[in-house]
């Protein structure tokens, strides 16, 4: 909670395709509270710091894609012994309240709410457009819901924190005053912000209308309100902002960048520093080509749900001895192509996230992926479980196919329409594509806690129901409360 007291903040670089001179620009430094923001020009600087979190390596989850290797779909990846004892750990449910990553990700998501509490706080004052004005309100408001998602997702019970000048201690709120205020500030949002076509190209990659009414989707769906989530996911679908791109990989890729799709995602530059985004690094193919460290490797539960055929399965995975933009995979010498158990079952090979390969042969470009927070697909099977949720089967296989049918490119001799209206059967095949259209993408293991299958699914990798729901708070920051905080249960 240390991290935010004092408040001192730091314009960062808000990567927007189209404006490298803007992404260039040097930072501005730290700047006192009360000298900013005062002027129009400050409050775009504050809003644009905002974003800076998203870039943070520490955003990701702490760093790592714990929620992947936390779920069915994932392992810890890199070789054998790297990080095995700072995130191995999360792939058995042996990690305890001092894990690495927990503190990070924590500081990271507060970090980012205080950069929101700025512009929310400080702004208002400003003598500037006021459409202008509310639209950086609104994009502060959608980032600070955003956050504290994550958040609630995580821990549960966090602490609230809505000024620059936070009391020192500050206890958890209950969930439900979180979800509140992610509520409260995503209407704010999606009255404020003007849609994604709207934007000027120089300004694309900032939260859209769309983004906040799919955000909205989510959360309700998170909170099993299945009408507003049917309401909101809708809505924007309805909207014709949004569709999906022709071939998969795109949705991912270099190519689909701000394309149709990308309802909201985090830009980035092919380098280092504060305009690169080194969530993709992390994952990257390790080795030959050196793209990365390899982390997060696909599982062969999740290789063997796709249909052979299904184009989302090289989509999704990278394996040895694959082609990739001339560049041909052949992974890293120190980890087994292949590990069996003692018993001699196969049951990890060496193979990659193929949703960060961005096109070039150095661990730098790598830092250019966008990374894809909310996806029209994922805006698509949302509705869909919503609409079987309130009983409308048949509007909900028209958005189910429609996902499939873009799975197919073209090929019809795969991946059939479904026709079940049965509710019980459709819910279990909509949670089964999301998991081969959103794999690795970091979506897995929330599907599984917040549809009861997380102790069925994940028990035999160590999840105990009533305890893995929810990370532990970090250990640190209950001490630095000195007690205001206190931990889970059962942790």
């Amino acid at each position: 909670m240390k991290k935010i007291t004092n408040i001192l903040i730091l314009i960062s670089i808000l990567a927007f395709a189209g404006c490298e001179d803007f992404l260039e620009q040097n930072p501005q430094g730290q700047l006192t509270q009360e000298a900013f923001p005062t002027t129009p020009a400050d409050a775009q600087l504050a809003t644009n710091a905002v974003y800076s979190t998203l870039r943070s390596w520490n955003y990701h989850s702490g760093g790592f894609p714990i929620l992947d290797i936390m779920s069915d779909d994932a392992h810890k990846g890199s070789n054998p012994a790297d990080q095995l004892n700072i995130i191995g750990p999360y792939e058995n449910f042996t990690h305890t309240t001092t894990q690495d990553g927990l503190d990070r990700w924590w500081s990271a998501l507060y970090q980012g709410i205080k950069y929101a509490n700025v512009v929310i706080e400080r702004v208002p004052a400003i003598n500037m457009n006021t459409t202008l004005r509310n639209r950086y309100l609104a994009e502060a408001r959608f980032l600070r819901a955003l956050y504290y998602f994550d958040l609630v997702r995580a821990w549960g019970d966090v602490p609230i924190i809505t000024s620059t000048t936070p009391a020192l201690q500050v206890p958890r709120s209950s969930k439900e005053d979180v979800y509140a205020l992610i509520l409260e500030d995503l209407l704010f949002a999606v009255e404020n912000l003007p849609e994604k076509s709207q934007y000027a190209a120089s300004d694309l990659g900032r939260a859209s209308k769309g983004a906040a009414k799919a955000l909205f989707a989510k959360v309700y769906l998170f909170r099993q309100d299945f009408p507003n989530a049917e309401i909101y996911a809708m809505e924007v679908v309805n909207s014709l902002e949004y569709d999906l791109e022709p071939v998969f990989v795109d949705a991912n890729g270099k190519e689909g960048e701000h394309g149709v799709e990308s309802v909201f995602e985090i830009g980035a530059m092919e380098t280092e520093g504060a305009v690169g985004n080194q969530y993709a690094n992390t994952q990257g193919v390790r080795g030959t080509p050196n793209r990365g460290w390899g982390f997060n490797r696909p599982s062969l539960d999740l290789r063997y749900i796709f249909d052979p055929l299904d184009p989302r399965l090289k989509g999704t995975i990278i394996d040895l001895g694959d082609v990739i933009d001339g560049i041909l995979i052949l992974g890293d010498g120190s980890t087994p192509d292949e590990t069996f158990d003692d018993d001699g079952n196969l049951i990890e090979v060496e193979c990659y996230n193929r949703k960060v390969w961005i096109p070039g042969t150095s661990t730098n470009t790598q830092f250019g992926h966008n990374r894809r927070l909310i996806r029209f697909s994922d805006v698509l099977l949302m509705a869909a479980e919503a609409l079987n949720e309130n009983n409308k089967p048949n509007q909900a296989l028209l958005l189910l196919n429609r996902v499939r049918e873009r799975a197919r490119e073209g090929n019809d001799q795969i991946l059939p329409d479904i026709t079940t209206t049965n509710k019980d059967e459709l819910r279990d095949l909509i949670i089964e594509e999301r998991r081969m259209e959103l794999a690795l993408e970091g979506h897995r293991f929330w599907d599984l806690v917040r549809t009861g299958k997380a102790p069925q699914v994940l028990g035999p990798r160590g999840f105990v129901q009533g305890k893995h729901e929810l990370l532990p708070i970090p250990q640190n920051e209950i001490d630095i409360s000195q007690g205001t905080l206190t931990q889970n249960p059962n942790w």
